[in-house]
């Protein structure tokens, strides 16, 4: 499978899940501000046309997009690597979970931070309104060493959003301190250390890219 990505994005939940499940897929690098993919230079809109990762192209050559779908697919296409959920109730919790990351903080709060031509007065009023999300998550996490009773996409996904608070200052983790542990742990695990570290330096050429197109 072809799994579209670009370096520290949402689309790094997918990578970790992939490593976890011990799958094997074709990492293809999308360049954010031309939408070209590094390496053979074409037009990723080509693949989808709004644009965004990740998006996932199966062995069967169906193209995938939406990152909870995404995850969801790949907990279900490996179901020994217990990434999901089987039935019941425990695979609504799973959704539950994928779509408050996606909606709650992801879009809700870290794209408003992150987009540098939000001014100064709507990135105040998304912090009064939705750091109580950050609350509700701490205090879910105490005493919990993930968002099911085992590692899970919705793990995967939410490690790589709280990431994303290295690059969002007005956000600092010690004020969660169950948000803040559980990071910290997951971190360790071997494949989200894998994950960041690769891409990481993945992230830096593409910061120098912009830098010397500047």
């Amino acid at each position: 499978m072809d799994l579209y990505f670009s370096p520290l994005a949402c689309s790094m939940a997918t990578r970790v899940a992939l490593y976890e499940a011990g799958a094997a897929a074709n990492y293809l690098e999308v360049d954010p501000p031309t939408k070209k993919v590094l390496g053979d230079g074409s037009d990723f809109r080509t693949v989808n046309p709004i644009g965004l990762v990740p998006t996932l192209r199966t062995d069967e050559g169906v193209v995938l997009t939406e990152n909870a779908a995404i995850l969801q697919y790949v907990a279900d296409r490996f179901p020994q690597s217990g990434l999901g959920a089987t039935q019941g109730i425990d695979r609504t919790r799973l959704h539950q979970w994928l779509c408050f990351i996606g909606t709650e903080l992801h879009k809700g709060l870290f794209v408003p931070l992150l987009d540098r031509k939000a001014s100064q007065d709507v990135k105040a009023y998304v912090l009064e309104k939705n750091l109580s999300r950050l609350d509700y998550l701490d205090g879910y996490l105490e005493g919990r060493s993930f968002l099911l009773d085992h590692f899970s996409v919705a793990d995967a996904y939410l490690v790589t959003v709280i990431n994303w608070t290295m690059a969002t200052p007005p956000i600092e983790l010690a004020k969660w301190p169950n948000v803040k542990a559980y990071h910290d742990r997951l971190r360790q695990r071997p494949s989200i250390a894998r994950a960041i570290a690769e891409e990481f330096e993945l992230y830096k050429a593409e910061q120098a890219r912009k830098k010397a197109a500047a």
